[in-house]
């Protein structure tokens, strides 16, 4: 677990299986150290983090597994429950999988004899993206290929269905408004839902395809960011429906857009996964040029660090970290 000399991996952390996705926990656990989820073909590691960026005793990165989970087939995406605590006593450990059966799986552990876990059935198709309640982590809601958002309460009963126009890519959560939930869709519109009433209350237009990703920002919930096409696009939903910047930035299709959850103006892109490696930029909003470039042997998944400027992908037996400036 070194730290590299050029500019590009901060930090690596060897794995046993190919990681397919990697999620940092963005909620407070209560611990100093940072809870990181990767899935590999058939199972699901939790773990700890602490960077020297945070903790001078530190030299680069403290890792730790905490337990590994066994899932039985690929995981596709990972979402982190706010109920999950390392100060609990026990500790708690709760997040939920979606794979590539269709099913989504709730995850429960106490770090010692407790571990459960609950099946969720309703999706017929891949399911591209998942996330929790960000308040009281009671619900679960998730995008499909189906072209269907749902919502799940924690026994797996569906509490909301929302028909979409095509495949379903990304869902957020509004983190402090319980009942806003926004989904992006691959024709390009992204779509805000509210819960109570269950209907659509606004919608952005990309007006490119296909859309792969997109993101709310916590730091500024009036911005939306996403990638269509090879390009990045921005949102101010004050202003227009459609991006109020864009640029074109992977020259083969891009994959996957993060805000970072300490800037308001930094965000993260990576390409497709090519024949030998993914390309991921982080991108200032006050920079012409992304400020930082780096590559990873096929790169799957992308997140940030929920207080430093840090972003993580995951790779072949290998998790790559890349730590930019402010």
């Amino acid at each position: 677990m070194k730290q590299d000399s050029t500019r590009n991996t901060a930090y690596t952390v060897d794995c046993e299986d190919y990681v397919h996705v990697v999620k940092f926990n963005p909620f407070d656990s209560g611990d100093a150290c940072s809870l990181i989820a990767y899935g590999g073909n058939n199972y699901v590691v939790v773990g700890t983090c602490k960077f020297q960026e945070e903790d001078a005793e530190v030299e680069g990165i403290q890792y730790k597994t905490l337990r590994t989970f066994h899932h039985g087939i690929r995981v596709d995406a990972i979402a982190w429950s706010p109920e999950t605590r390392l100060d609990a006593l026990p500790p708690q450990i709760r997040f939920c999988t979606a794979a590539s059966d269709r099913k989504l799986r709730l995850f429960t552990s106490d770090l010692q004899d407790k571990n459960e876990f609950k099946t969720f059935d309703g999706h017929s198709d891949y399911i591209n993206d998942l996330v929790f309640a960000p308040k009281d982590g009671q619900e679960v809601a998730s995008v499909s290929d189906d072209h269907t958002c749902r919502v799940w309460d924690l026994e797996g009963n569906e509490k909301a269905h929302f028909v979409l126009r095509s495949p379903g890519m990304s869902v957020c959560w509004h983190p402090e408004e319980a009942f806003k939930l926004m989904v992006a869709e691959k024709n390009g519109t992204i779509r805000f839902y509210d819960l109570i009433t269950q209907q659509a209350i606004l919608s952005l237009e990309s007006e490119q395809m296909p859309l792969m990703s997109a993101d709310w920002c916590l730091k500024n919930t009036l911005k939306i960011g996403a990638v269509a096409g090879s390009d990045w696009l921005i949102w101010d939903i004050t202003r227009s429906s459609y991006p109020q910047e864009k640029r074109p930035v992977h020259v083969d299709r891009a994959r996957l857009f993060r805000w970072s959850r300490v800037n308001e103006n930094l965000f993260a892109t990576t390409g497709y996964p090519g024949k030998t490696t993914t390309q991921l930029l982080v991108h200032h909003l006050g920079h012409p040029q992304p400020i930082l470039s780096g590559t990873a042997a096929v790169g799957s998944g992308l997140t940030w660090h929920r207080t430093l400027p840090l972003c993580a992908v995951g790779g072949d037996h290998k998790i790559f970290f890349w730590v930019t400036e402010m």
